[in-house]
């Protein structure tokens, strides 16, 4: 089980512009493909974003046409094929974007990620989240029975409760649940049967700070 990739989501072969492309062919492309930002490539690398939002703060700037260079935000925030949706969900969230270049390993552009192709994968059903969770990593992962562990989703949300054999196992549980699709924060009230975390090595993560996480 994982999470799908960036490179599973984006739109490959991203519409993308030069810092020399005029204003009026940056709107011509926005309206013709129904987006909202376009990267500003150069050497086949984002240089920066031009978003609608762009356009509308900067166009009435006194002067001759303005110019992707001009009007983009810089420096471009991009992702990365291997990234997860999550990763890419909390990226666009912290900038405030809604698009994010995908570069390969060399800086190039390869893509486009948007909040859209993130959103049918987090508006997943909860029942279809929870009934993986039970199947894959309670049943099949862990050999308990499906009511060994109580699981409830709320809009991606998972909170697991019950007990487990082990104090060790609550973090694997919990990284496990992570792992699985429209997954966005996992709770574990779990308790467990027995606390093997004194026979880890010092420094080693083997249980939950407290009763939540």
């Amino acid at each position: 089980m994982r999470h799908r990739s960036v490179g599973d989501l984006m739109t490959p072969a991203a519409v993308s512009v030069q810092p020399g492309t005029p204003l009026k062919e940056i709107v011509r492309l926005l309206d013709e493909y129904d987006i909202t930002a376009v990267p500003v490539v150069e050497d086949g690398r984002p240089v920066g974003v031009v978003s609608e939002a762009d356009l509308v703060r900067k166009q009435t700037l006194p002067g001759p046409e303005r110019t992707a260079g001009e009007l983009m935000s810089s420096p471009a925030v991009v992702a990365a094929p291997g990234w997860s949706a999550v990763r890419a969900a909390r990226t666009m969230e912290q900038h405030r974007i809604k698009r994010l270049p995908v570069v390969d390993d060399d800086g190039v552009l390869i893509g486009i990620v948007s909040r859209s192709d993130l959103v049918q994968l987090f508006l997943r059903r909860d029942r279809a989240i929870q009934e993986e969770i039970v199947e894959e990593v309670v049943v099949r992962t862990l050999g308990l029975s499906p009511a060994a562990l109580t699981v409830q989703v709320d809009d991606g949300r998972v909170t697991l409760s019950g007990s487990v054999a082990r104090r060790s196992l609550v973090p694997v549980v919990v990284r496990l649940c992570e792992g699985v699709d429209g997954v966005v924060d996992v709770v574990a009230r779990l308790g467990f049967d027995r606390d093997d975390t004194a026979d880890l090595p010092p420094g080693t993560d083997g249980g939950h700070r407290g009763a939540d996480r």
